[in-house]
């Protein structure tokens, strides 16, 4: 992950490259105003005092402008540092402060904690980014392989495994390890915690040996060790069982395990038995280490727990009792707890996530298909959110949020689901609900909202909610198609005015037939199944001659009609995205792009990228991530020749999925740009975390740009203030000559449009591009 340090020095050396650029240009008088700015940049960059801000209250208007944009740049900067920071720290302290083996990893270790590297003898440092499976010893490297596989893919919530571990001198450690997929910085990840059972596993070969010597050891573990007869009746317990049973010696020896304490699951309470009769009946070794919790039948004192009970086998192999292990884990599952939270809960709202909320979605399909019980799915949108985010920017926007979180949760039920699904959207899943109690829930929530105003700083807002009902019951069929039928009547309720409640029904379905939106649906699927699209290609231009990296081509995408004529996007991406194809189109044009690329297909100039439109509700998608690196491995492209485009106001609505999409993808070397701009300063501020790399120019601003003067203020405003920022700017649909000369006058790096080259079929020949 890039430092946002790095970043911000990056964008600063930039901002007084600018400006010792500037002073040579200038007369005199004008020379001394922006010395005197400089300075004051210079004090506050080179202290890396982000929290402090550059004064502009004696500064023009031009140079006060600038300044409130390196105060913000100062501020978010100020603001990521010490989220970041705060984050990390509290989980390397609660790793290092536990004396059991804590490693983050997937193929290669991300974390290692201080025990870690104690046990293994090999520097922290340099565990981290070391192969995992080289520590693995290799008789049980295939099955730790399979198992955090399975991890990684969803197919398993937890394993539990024995593992010898090879330490920095080739020698072995015995393990008992507990592994749970997390997301760690952003890349799913396994969780690994392992206690080193090497000596335990050396006392209990020697227990039937020297009973004698393994007591004096067992006194040295703080494991809790209990001895039983064949009976089950327990002759000896260490100083440690005693401590965490809370029986002493005195009060336990003669009695059962069972007689000083219960062992119940900690989620439900229910009784878990007696692993010891468990143990000595089969004579297999029992575990209860998943939710086991340990009531003191004295002091009624609880422990989360692992509790293991083996058979002690004579030299002959009869029974000769057992010993129960317990191990008391209640720091290690508060740390899974708090690791399986953030995987399921958006870190924003404390909702829980997309991820989630589908899935709590599944459990009401399957509840719904096996009993008469009805439940609700409500899709909520926000109205004029954006309004907000513009004007006053992210920070605003994510207060906004966490504060409609709050005000929707209190209008449901205890038993109800709230999640926040992605940008503004929202959803509800009213647990057994009937329609019409549903339908005044909903109508609580419109209402809650509309009379709630937003306040910051010297501005109130007032803010609507559109709500789509969809009732789940034996009939439903999949997650995807309540999803669906949920924002399409949210879709209605937004079309019949906003903020209001619609309930789906089967007329939205022959509405939307009526108005050809079923027809464009059939026409998609049809085009996906039997790759009925077709790229086109439009160059990107530099005008500073030939540059070393860069946007040189973009990708177009066109539908193929029955009569063989070609669409454009503009008549079917509705559709595409009222029914949630987009995501399914934009893997098509990612894969279908790739593979022209490594044919040949489209040639680049050297060091040059191709640009590749996303969608929005792409950034929601969990899968598609991990498809565009797969696309990317399979097609042995050079990440640094694709350029991903993401319009500004996808981004912005979908910031916490775009931050994590854009850093995985830009530190693999994929650039980004973002498309479709020009909110200005607010966007700028919102965006300077983001690993973006250039900004497009909305083409409503550039379009017959020579005779708009307030548009080429408008551009020169969004130039200069990019390039402050560290980003290079794009300027697309151009169309005239004049337009070409007022972007070239004002600065802009690249140019697109009509002007230069109409787009152009892949499929009518090889297409390449080697102008500059």
């Amino acid at each position: 992950m890039i430092d946002p340090i790095n970043i911000a020095l990056i964008s600063l050396c930039l901002v007084l490259a600018g400006l010792c650029l500037f002073l040579r240009q200038l007369q005199k008088r004008e020379r001394e105003r922006l010395n005197g700015f400089y300075d004051e940049v210079v004090e506050v960059a080179s202290n890396a005092s982000f929290g402090k801000r550059v004064p502009v209250e004696r500064a023009s208007d031009d140079l006060a402008a600038l300044g409130k944009v390196i105060n913000q740049l100062f501020d978010a900067i100020n603001d990521r540092e010490q989220e970041a920071l705060a984050r990390d720290t509290l989980f390397q302290d609660l790793a290092n402060a536990m004396p059991d083996v804590v490693l983050v990893h997937g193929d290669k270790i991300h974390f290692a904690n201080t025990a870690a590297s104690e046990l293994l003898g090999i520097d922290a440092k340099h565990l981290t980014g070391h192969p995992m499976i080289d520590l693995v010893r290799p008789a049980y490297r295939t099955r730790f392989r399979n198992n955090t596989t399975a991890l990684l893919k969803g197919d398993a919530d937890v394993m539990n495994e024995e593992l010898q571990l090879v330490d920095g001198h080739k020698g072995s450690r015995s393990t008992e390890s507990r592994s749970v997929a997390v997301s760690y910085r952003g890349q799913p990840s396994v969780l690994t915690i392992a206690r080193d059972v090497t000596y335990r596993k050396s006392v209990e070969a020697s227990l039937g040996r020297s009973k004698h010597q393994a007591q004096v050891t067992l006194e040295s573990i703080a494991d809790g060790v209990i001895t039983t007869d064949t009976n089950g009746v327990i002759d000896y317990l260490n100083s440690a069982a005693q401590e965490l049973t809370g029986a002493s010696a005195q009060e336990s020896v003669g009695k059962r395990l069972s007689d000083i304490v219960k062992l119940v699951d900690e989620t439900d309470r229910r009784d878990l038995g007696d692993p010891v009769s468990q143990c000595l009946v089969s004579r297999k070794r029992i575990s209860l280490g998943r939710r086991a919790l340990m009531v003191s039948l004295l002091d009624d004192k609880e422990l989360s727990v692992e509790v293991t009970a083996s058979p002690v086998a004579t030299l002959d192999g009869s029974v000769s009792g057992s010993v129960i292990m317990i191990r008391d884990v209640s720091e290690l599952r508060g740390l899974t707890a708090r690791m399986s939270y953030q995987a399921a809960h958006d870190g924003l709202t404390g909702l829980i996530n997309r991820r989630e909320f589908e899935r709590q979605v599944s459990v009401a399909l399957q509840a719904s298909s096996k009993d008469s019980g009805s439940h609700v799915l409500c899709f909520l949108d926000l109205d004029r959110f954006k309004t907000v985010n513009d004007t006053c920017g992210h920070q605003a926007g994510d207060l906004l949020l966490r504060e409609i979180s709050s005000l929707v949760k209190e209008q449901v039920r205890d038993s109800d689901y709230v999640g926040r699904l992605g940008g503004d959207e929202f959803g509800m899943l009213l647990v057994g609900c009937p329609l019409k109690k549903a339908r005044q829930i909903a109508d609580d929530v419109c209402e809650a909202v509309r009379t709630y105003r937003f306040v910051w700083q010297d501005k109130i807002f007032s803010i609507g909610v559109s709500v789509g009902l969809v009732e789940i019951g034996p009939d439903s069929t999949s997650v995807e198609d309540v999803l669906s039928a949920a924002d399409s009547a949210c879709y209605l309720a937004k079309e019949h005015g906003r903020g209001r409640v619609h309930v789906y029904s089967a007329k939205d379905e022959a509405g939307a037939r009526q108005r050809g939106e079923i027809q464009w649906l059939q026409k998609l699927q049809a085009a996906l199944k039997n790759d009925h699209f077709e790229l086109f290609t439009q160059p990107i231009i530099s005008m500073g001659g030939r540059v070393p990296n860069g946007p040189a081509v973009e990708i177009f995408l066109r539908l193929k009609d029955d009569d063989g004529s070609l669409i454009p996007p503009a008549n079917f991406i509705r559709a595409a995205e009222r029914y949630r194809l987009m995501g399914s189109v934009d893997r098509w044009v990612v894969g279908a792009a790739l593979a022209s690329l490594s044919q040949g297909g489209i040639r680049l100039p050297d060091e040059r990228s191709c640009s590749i439109n996303l969608s929005g509700q792409t950034m929601t998608d969990e899968g598609f991530l991990e498809y565009v690196i797969d696309c990317l491995d399979h097609s042995q492209i050079d990440p640094s020749r694709i350029c991903f485009e993401i319009t500004e106001s996808a981004v912005i609505g979908n910031l916490e999925n775009a931050k994590r999409f854009i850093g995985v993808l830009h530190g693999m070397g994929c650039t980004f740009g973002l498309d479709d701009f020009g909110s200005g300063i607010g966007a700028l501020s919102s965006l300077q975390g983001l690993d973006v790399d250039y900004v497009k120019i909305d083409g409503e601003y550039t379009r017959n740009l020579g005779a708009n003067t307030v548009n080429q203020e408008v551009v020169g405003t969004i130039t200069r203030l990019s390039k402050a920022v560290g980003f290079k700017v794009v300027a697309e649909q151009v169309e005239d000559q004049s337009s070409f000369d007022s972007l070239r006058d004002l600065g802009v790096n690249f140019i697109q449009g009509n002007y230069v080259e109409e787009p152009s079929s892949l499929g009518s020949d090889e297409r390449s591009s080697t102008r500059n």
